[in-house]
């Protein structure tokens, strides 16, 4: 397909705008919807760079897709931005980890494609990764071990991380990442998902998905070629959870 130099400049402005920000008003780059060769060019420039491009209510974003990506965060820049001074790369796994549970607190599986709740207490969030750690607790460690080569993920250092935080002051009422509690750091990784635009605080230690974080969801956060099975895992252990106490009710 040609393109005629108009087009040219007009996808590049708009995806000037995007790469600055990492999102923009969709009224403020209309012909990305009403001009079908200017978005074939901005999506072709996302490409380029392992992104892409997201339409989710008022706001039009771009995503990086890959770890590869230039807009994608790096380890350091997390801990540096988003984590305590001490954390360490443990601690984004952790944060991955728990931000897949609360994403699985709001779908009934990795195969839903609407959200079955409308919001969700921080308080639940808690107790549910706390579910899953408990099942993870009774993994046999070589299991573990070996479970940890499957999917390349450290399962035995999230424990022990986990295990490590006081779940006796969870009654404190300002938690921060100063408080070295398990709600603690899920209020930290509560700021980083508002920082991204994932979630809004509703009040009354509410929370909900935002619409960027659903099409994301919905396109992307539970692919295979994403998340390397690591959905099917913990959805799994969830599974088993179910089944071992509809077991004990009978």
């Amino acid at each position: 397909m040609e393109f005629k130099n108009k087009e040219i400049m007009e996808a590049f402005n708009i995806y000037s705008k995007l790469a600055l920000k990492g999102y923009e008003y969709v009224d403020e780059v209309r012909l990305y919807n009403t001009d079908h060769k200017v978005r074939e060019l901005v999506d072709g420039f996302a490409h380029e760079v392992q992104c892409t491009i997201i339409l989710a209510g008022e706001y039009i974003y771009m995503v990086p897709i890959a770890t590869t990506s230039p807009f994608h965060i790096s380890n350091e820049e997390m801990k540096k931005r988003h984590l305590p001074s001490k954390a360490v790369n443990l601690d984004i796994y952790l944060m991955y980890l728990t931000i897949i549970i609360l994403f699985g607190e709001f779908y009934d599986s990795y195969q839903s494609l609407e959200p079955i709740r409308d919001f969700l207490p921080m308080y639940k969030w808690l107790e549910s990764v706390n579910t899953y750690i408990e099942t993870l607790n009774e993994i046999d460690e070589e299991e573990l071990k070996s479970l940890e080569k499957e999917y390349e993920y450290n399962w035995i250092g999230i424990l022990e991380k986990w295990n490590a935080l006081d779940d006796l002051r969870e009654n404190v009422k300002s938690q921060n990442a100063r408080t070295n509690s398990r709600l603690g750091f899920l209020s930290t990784v509560k700021k980083f998902l508002e920082s991204q635009d994932l979630i809004i605080d509703i009040g009354n230690d509410e929370i909900e998905l935002t619409e960027k974080s659903k099409v994301i969801i919905q396109r992307y956060y539970m692919d295979y070629e994403y998340n390397r099975g690591i959905l099917d895992f913990i959805y799994g252990l969830e599974r088993e959870r179910r089944e071992d106490k509809d077991a004990i009710h009978i």
